[in-house]
């Protein structure tokens, strides 16, 4: 007759037999924290006692009992990684949540560049300051800062600005000219490239439009001028693909909304007229109440579609 172990929950059983003894593991911890083997990891370990023929246990095993013993850290005189948080915030109207960068324009000259600075809210898409240099520096940066809250009117009024890492971005000029603004700097993470996604976003945009010069701009008055129709053909004319196919300057001026509310009649009235050919209900033209820069996953929804 088969004999089978006590399932019971709390049945005293016995131990397994490929399981460490006390003496074991008292070892594994000797030889990780001799002075041989302190600033080494365990996958560094087993090999070099296996290379003079001594086995103690794996390197799972010697993860996990450090693990036990809250040994398992750093080890070394390297600075340990660092986890930065990601930077996430939401707009639930214009002119809360700004976002900007910089891109390279190309020139006659091998080599040398011009610069077009852009500052875009995220709600609303609309590119609300921008200029052309010839330089990249934390100087220009804040003069157009400064220019693009005057212009909107956000002196002294909550805002957010977020940006990558550049020297422009964090300059000492610029920082301050943000904290005399009241803007709440907010920065990508290292090394991250879609952290600032709506200003890349843009600048792809940009570059794709079938009018883009196919040749170097002659100077650096060329490419203002560009620029400067690149930028009201974008607030004003194009029908953005994220805002339901509404201009952004529509949406940073409020007048989305009555555009939706008559475009939702003129669906009722053709469904009126031929009803066995809306099988589907009507088309959904709600816009979002809020959108997220950089959404934790599995908490909010990734709201942002392509320009």
């Amino acid at each position: 007759m088969e004999v089978r172990a006590d399932g019971r929950v709390g049945a005293k059983r016995a131990a397994p037999a490929h399981k460490l003894s006390d003496e074991e593991r008292a070892r594994v911890l000797e030889l990780a924290n001799s002075e041989e083997f302190a600033s080494l990891p365990p996958s560094q370990i087993v090999p070099a006692l296996a290379d003079r023929g001594v086995y103690v246990a794996s390197e799972s095993t010697f993860y996990r009992i450090l693990r036990g013993a809250s040994q398992q850290h750093h080890r070394g005189r390297s600075r340990k990684p660092i986890t930065r948080p990601i930077s996430t915030h939401r707009a639930t109207g214009p002119n809360q949540l700004w976002s900007w960068d910089i891109t390279w324009l190309p020139s006659s000259i091998k080599g040398q560049y011009f610069y077009w600075y852009m500052v875009l809210d995220v709600f609303s898409r609309k590119i609300v300051a921008h200029e052309v240099h010839e330089e990249e520096s934390a100087q220009h940066a804040a003069r157009l800062m400064q220019r693009a809250s005057l212009a909107e009117a956000r002196i002294g009024k909550p805002l957010v600005l977020h940006s990558d890492n550049g020297g422009a971005m964090k300059g000492a000029t610029m920082l301050a000219t943000l904290e005399n603004l009241g803007v709440a700097a907010s920065f990508s993470r290292p090394r991250v490239s879609n952290d600032n996604a709506y200003a890349e976003s843009l600048f792809r945009t940009c570059k794709y439009r079938p009018d883009y010069p196919r040749r170097p701009f002659a100077d650096a008055t060329a490419a203002r001028e560009w620029m400067h129709r690149f930028v009201q053909w974008y607030n004003h004319t194009h029908k953005h693909s994220g805002l339901k196919f509404v201009t952004p300057a529509q949406r940073h001026n409020g007048q989305a909304e009555e555009l939706i509310t008559k475009r939702y009649e003129v669906y009722a009235i053709a469904r009126e007229r031929a009803p066995r050919r809306w099988t589907r209900g009507l088309r959904d033209w709600n816009l979002k109440a809020e959108v997220w820069l950089n959404p934790e996953r599995n908490t909010v929804p990734r709201l942002m579609q392509c320009a």
